[in-house]
């Protein structure tokens, strides 16, 4: 077999074989294949699309390149939660401490940010203390333990994903259904999920621009779900603004039990408790969903979820004194108001853009070796629609660098957009897509 002739194969449109992928993945994987010719076959995928077959194919090759965790020890369905990114998202962190705390266990492995999307590793890393790296027993024993735990993706899951996301970075190759459907799906498969919850964020700080993008892929991964026995819902989700109002490590996990002790940004409070009510419907803990919000809503309430995220942290070694006293956690040297020059209605705060500044600032990463500022970020006092009188504070920059802050000053003024009319709020949950 050759990879030139797979590579014309594919240039010319024709469907490729599940050897035919198999020995693509296995000896770009194995170092046996040039970049370039790697490159060659994903530009002609990119640009010719994929069958359904050859996506659950190479979905497969790309899960059985490395380790496939079995979780069958813990004797329970397993449900994952996986979002496609976005800015301002720390849902991981509410939601899976929220549904441990209703039984439903969770064995979640999570990765870095990349660009102005945050990573939820790097959020929990920002917590002192918290080891995201633990090995394969213990993560098993915690979630044994106490029913959940989170970590970094330290086993040799899906090594083909990593070598071929960031060489589809390198070309301009990342938007593509088929490449995008796989590699959330093989790490999903490879981490042991057996039932499995998307969140495909929509709108400016998202890969998917449009309903019509996000449905196509919702249904592509639905599919290869089928194909691989492994039940998958997929909620669409507006990331046209942040979701909630922080954005950066430290200040999103300061929102993140905030919240877990009953204070619910709207938006934020409609993703979480569609994404948890379809997890514990799927993990078999209950089949009404409007109940299973009312229960969520209950574990807030009384404070069971709260001290299950606690429980969380705590046997991860991070010091859960910083989250019963929010007020320990280390801030940014530089805290300063954005105030509103006129009175109106948000009309935009365009999330890729703030997101993009809170990069700036040193909230997020270039490259996978660049350095994270933990307590830069921008937080946020308003949402599209809201009516703002001059003088209101519209957001506060938290930096470390003058010059950094100056330059984000400036440039968040004019993304954050406000209208002399009446502006009509968005939808949160866009669509929820089923098999």
């Amino acid at each position: 077999m050759r990879i030139i002739d797979i590579i014309e194969k594919k240039r010319d449109g024709k469907e490729l074989t599940k050897e035919e992928i198999e020995y693509f993945i296995s000896a770009y994987t194995k170092g046996e294949m040039e970049d370039y010719q790697a490159s060659a076959l994903i530009m002609a995928i990119f640009l010719q699309g994929m069958t359904e077959k050859e996506t659950t194919e190479l979905t497969l090759a790309m899960a059985h390149s490395g380790e496939i965790l079995d979780l069958s020890s813990l004797g329970e369905v397993i449900v994952d939660k996986h979002s496609t990114g976005g800015v301002g998202d720390k849902v991981s962190l509410i939601v899976l401490p929220l549904v441990s705390s209703l039984g439903v266990p969770v064995a979640k492995m999570s990765g870095r940010g990349l660009g102005f999307t945050g990573g939820t590793v790097d959020k929990l890393a920002s917590i002192p203390g918290y080891q995201t790296t633990i090995d394969k027993e213990q993560f098993i024993q915690n979630i044994k333990q106490i029913g959940i735990s989170m970590i970094s993706q330290t086993l040799n899951l899906v090594p083909a994903d990593k070598k071929l996301y960031a060489l589809r970075d390198s070309i301009a190759c990342v938007e593509s259904i088929p490449l995008i459907a796989s590699s959330i799906m093989s790490k999903k498969i490879a981490s042991g999920a057996q039932k499995i919850v998307l969140d495909i964020t929509v709108g400016k700080g998202a890969f998917m621009k449009n309903r019509e993008q996000a449905r196509t892929l919702a249904n592509t991964m639905i599919q290869i779900g089928k194909l691989t026995s492994r039940e998958t819902i997929c909620v669409l989700t507006n990331m046209n603004q942040p979701l909630g109002y922080a954005v950066g490590n430290t200040l999103e996990v300061i929102e993140a039990v905030k919240f877990l002790k009953g204070d619910m940004p709207e938006d934020l409070k409609q993703v979480v408790l569609a994404l948890g009510a379809y997890m514990i419907q799927l993990a078999g803990k209950g089949d009404d969903l409007e109940e299973n919000k009312i229960n969520m809503l209950q574990n807030i309430q009384n404070g069971k979820a709260y001290h299950r995220f606690l429980a969380l942290v705590k046997n991860q070694r991070g010091d859960i004194t910083y989250l019963e006293n929010l007020d320990k956690l280390p801030k940014a040297k530089y805290q300063e108001a954005i105030i509103s020059e006129k009175e109106g209605y948000i009309k935009d705060i365009d999330s890729k853009e703030v997101g993009k500044l809170a990069s700036i600032l040193g909230a997020g990463r270039e490259k996978k070796e660049d350095h994270i500022e933990e307590t830069v970020g921008i937080v946020l006092t308003k949402k599209v629609s809201e009516k703002v009188q001059k003088n209101d504070i519209l957001a506060y920059i938290h930096a470390n660098d003058q010059t950094k802050l100056q330059e984000v000053k400036q440039k968040l003024r004019t993304t954050i957009q406000i209208s002399p009319i009446i502006v009509q709020p968005e939808e949160t949950i866009l669509d929820i897509v089923k098999g």
